[in-house]
């Protein structure tokens, strides 16, 4: 019988689930129920399936460390717990979730409070692919009564960007769609980027959607202030030990359905954006700098590094 973990995974891996913080949600709720449903007689056993589960969730996507950092911390919880009876370990897997859960939201909420604050009556913004906390950050600017416009990108392949817009126009922000390709034309006439991230390395760089490093480069020859928006817990902590952060390759089918047999096409998902492109890191702890991204998370997320 397929288990929740693995519903989850394949929902992961096929892109019926998008955003890091709805990945990260979906697997964290996965092992919630996996957990308590366990069959386990003791703490080993209990550890043997959450071990398995966070290897088929692992599996499913290969950029996402938010939703590696969940499963890492549960799992981190229970091994260092006295517990040993696995109905009681199945408890502090839900105590610890929901934790998780709310630190997320809190997060979101301090977010948004703080980059509300760089965007001014009038401005114009513009931003690439879709994320929920940048979306967010935009509610919270409308709220407070400011009149601002969003560009998106419509972010080829898949079109995210008109999952942005269509939640600006909901929300009553004036919102323009733009090809990828006209970034740099209309990068003079917008006052500052806000993206996402999908992850933050050790020294500071941003990986998202592909197309964002284009994006800061056309940001960085207009002069234009280039902010991502971003949680701490997308830090990849394997960076910190020599790994490179993987960037999946997605099928090339989403390029060109029936392209002619003899043409190769490569469909990479995301990019890099070094840090001397970023101005800011708008995170639960302030603006940072993408230089101090290292110091911050150990500071405030030591766990990650065990």
């Amino acid at each position: 019988m397929t288990t929740a973990v693995e519903l989850a995974a394949k929902r992961i891996k096929t892109l019926e689930v998008q955003g890091a913080r709805n990945v990260a949600i979906t697997a964290i709720k996965a092992i919630e129920e996996l957990t308590k449903k366990s069959r386990a007689q003791n703490k080993p056993q209990f550890m043997k399936e959450l071990f398995k589960a966070r290897d088929v969730l692992f599996s499913s996507r290969e950029t996402e460390p938010l939703m590696r950092n969940a499963v890492r911390h549960i799992i981190y919880e229970v091994e260092k717990s006295k517990e040993k009876n696995p109905k009681e370990l199945a408890n502090l897997v839900h105590q610890v979730s929901s934790r998780f859960l709310q630190n997320l939201e809190t997060s979101k909420e301090r977010i948004a409070e703080i980059g509300s604050k760089r965007i001014k009556f009038h401005s114009r913004i513009l931003t690439h692919c879709h994320s929920s906390t940048v979306t967010y950050l935009f509610e919270r600017a409308k709220k407070e009564g400011k009149q601002f416009e969003v560009i998106c990108t419509e972010t080829r392949p898949l079109f995210q960007g008109r999952i942005t817009a269509q939640e600006l126009i909901d929300l009553g922000i004036k919102t323009t769609m733009i090809v990828d390709s006209a970034v740099r034309f209309f990068m003079n006439k917008v006052d500052l980027v806000m993206v996402g991230a999908d992850a933050i390395t050790s020294e500071g760089n941003v990986v998202n959607k592909i197309g964002t490093s284009l994006v800061a480069l056309a940001a960085n020859e207009a002069r234009t202030p280039f902010y991502v928006v971003s949680e701490l817990l997308k830090f990849d902590p394997s960076t910190v030990y020599g790994e490179y952060e993987k960037i999946e390759e997605r099928n090339p089918k989403e390029i060109w359905a029936d392209a002619p047999s003899n043409i190769e096409i490569r469909n990479p998902a995301f990019d890099i954006t070094r840090r001397k492109f970023i101005h800011g890191i708008i995170c639960e702890e302030g603006i940072i700098s993408p230089h101090s991204v290292l110091e911050v998370v150990r500071k405030k997320y030591p766990w990650i590094f065990i």
